[in-house]
């Protein structure tokens, strides 16, 4: 949920490091942002951490909906989030909160579980979330042609100073984004016909990605409305996150287009794709749409 201005980029691009450490990395930011803690039967307690913020301490879409996942899949035979579907009632800013976990029964193969999210200022989202233990599966890669990640463009601090008024999301200190340039005339004020992103993600203290950092990345990249010059605060009403696969070390590349864009509103559809080239997760949500340039 809630998605903002992003800052541009510098057109430099060093080149990448290696992945680093595995998924589940002890003290890793991720893991500590998204930690909860048993509170009862079905309760949850987790601290919503401000540095994933989309600049204006309004806390992003996937992270909290990798809170929640992570608390369905604490309280489910089966190791992994495989679909989630999800509803945002209101903005989200650091601040202590509650989860609520009704699990049906579980399956042999699957478990299903009711999610609610709240803190101090009522209930922030409302989950459906299906658990399951994923395997790796040999498949051929799908991936489609992207620049190569040395050399797309970083989305950097500097970058969001060429930019006034637009902040810099504590997001992106997080999660290493390079934008594919075929796909970013927006950051040089050249807007294009249509509404895709591309880029390649990675976490920046070098943790390799997993199912639930999966959930984060199909809502981590600038709002389609960025690319035909909409700019501004996109916040995300309603997500879909399915989870293929296993991700392996290394790069993600996400791609997401948006669809019809009528009357404030705007569809968008996410792939991902691993650094092996094969499809992991895919997502769909609706959202609100910055206005039109006047």
């Amino acid at each position: 949920m809630t998605r903002s201005a992003v800052p541009g980029s510098v057109p430099a691009a060093e080149s990448p490091a290696p992945a680093g450490a595995r998924a589940e990395s002890p003290g890793s930011a991720f893991d500590t942002a998204t930690g909860v803690s048993r509170d009862g039967d079905g309760v949850w307690r987790a601290d919503l951490a401000p540095d994933w913020d989309l600049g204006t301490g309004i806390l992003n879409g996937g992270y909290l909906l990798s809170v929640v996942g992570r608390a369905a899949v604490l309280d489910s035979p089966h190791e992994h989030p495989v679909a989630l579907a999800a509803g945002f009632l209101r903005p989200a800013r650091a601040d202590r909160a509650t989860l609520h976990v009704s699990t049906a029964p579980p399956g042999r193969t699957t478990a299903h579980a009711t999610v609610g999210l709240a803190d101090s200022t009522g209930t922030l989202i409302s989950a459906q979330v299906t658990t399951a233990t994923l395997t790796a599966v040999e498949a051929a890669g799908s991936r489609p042609d992207a620049t190569p990640v040395e050399k797309c463009l970083p989305l950097t601090e500097e970058g969001a100073r060429s930019m006034p008024g637009v902040p810099f999301p504590g997001l992106m200190r997080q999660v290493e984004t390079r934008l594919d340039p075929v796909t970013a005339g927006w950051v040089f004020g050249k807007p294009a016909d249509e509404p895709v992103h591309r880029a390649w993600v990675r976490f920046a203290d070098g943790r390799d990605p997993d199912p639930l950092a999966l959930v984060l990345f199909a809502d981590v990249l600038p709002p389609t409305g960025f690319a035909l010059g909409r700019m501004g605060w996109a916040p995300t009403v309603q997500i879909q996150v399915l989870v293929r696969d296993l991700p392996a070390p290394g790069w993600c590349l996400v791609e997401t287009r948006g669809g019809e864009v009528r009357d404030g509103w705007v569809d968008e559809d996410c792939r991902i794709w691993d650094s092996t080239g094969r499809l992991v997760a895919q997502a769909r949500q609706l959202a609100r749409v910055a206005r039109a340039p006047q």
